[in-house]
């Protein structure tokens, strides 16, 4: 596949002003972190990782951790809450070779794909960092029939859809659409979790999927 290049601008509007976790934490990072270890990672790479505060908390925990992340100010924040750590200005339209190609066992992406004017480099940036076998980690807000008719219904979609935040979500993403894009991409999903509210109400859905193994020559 071929990726599309993009302009720094395009990546790197999101501006971050503290080291502080996003709201998000409260409902996410709890199957992001039982992934990490179910899915038996060491190395890990956060894709998009803001300010830092996930890849903080999985070094916590003992993981090695790197990050990459477009936005200068994210990459200030999170080299000075966390020295200890390496994080890359590099988004999903750079060239991930500085990161180290192939040799991580888990790629993670928080709730980044719906930013993205190129979903598929994505996946496709996130598996040439992997190993054979590795796992793509992606959370985006989740959007099905049940959760798009109770917005309709309470007339929330301006709400929802807010055209005027500068940098906020371009793409809004089903199970059935995020499953095709990374089947698209070269991998098998292997777990799909809402997380958030209730059930088809989920604020955002978690999808795991499996790099191949190499082949047996």
């Amino acid at each position: 596949m071929q990726t599309e290049p993009a302009s720094r601008g395009d990546l790197a509007e999101y501006h971050y002003g503290s080291a502080e976790a996003a709201h998000t934490e409260a409902y996410l990072w709890r199957h992001i972190i039982t992934l990490c270890a179910e899915l038996g990672a060491r190395r890990v790479v956060d894709i998009g990782c803001g300010n830092g505060a996930l890849c903080r908390e999985l070094a916590s925990r003992g993981y090695e951790v790197i990050g990459c992340e477009p936005s200068a100010d994210g990459v200030r924040i999170a080299q000075s809450s966390a020295p200890e750590l390496v994080f890359h200005q590099l988004g999903v339209d750079d060239e991930p070779s500085a990161v180290g190609n192939e040799s991580f066992d888990m790629a993670i992406a928080t709730e980044v794909i719906e930013h993205l004017l190129r979903p598929r480099n994505l996946p496709h940036f996130a598996k040439q960092l992997l190993r054979p076998g590795g796992h793509l980690i992606i959370s985006t807000p989740y959007h099905g029939y049940l959760k798009n008719l109770v917005l309709a219904l309470t007339n929330k979609w301006d709400t929802h859809l807010n055209p005027f935040w500068d940098g906020g979500h371009i793409r809004f993403w089903s199970r059935k659409t995020l499953s095709r894009l990374l089947n698209e991409g070269g991998f098998r999903v292997v777990r799909f979790i809402g997380a958030g509210r209730v059930p088809f109400l989920w604020k955002s859905m978690i999808m795991a999927a499996q790099k191949p193994q190499a082949l047996v020559k």
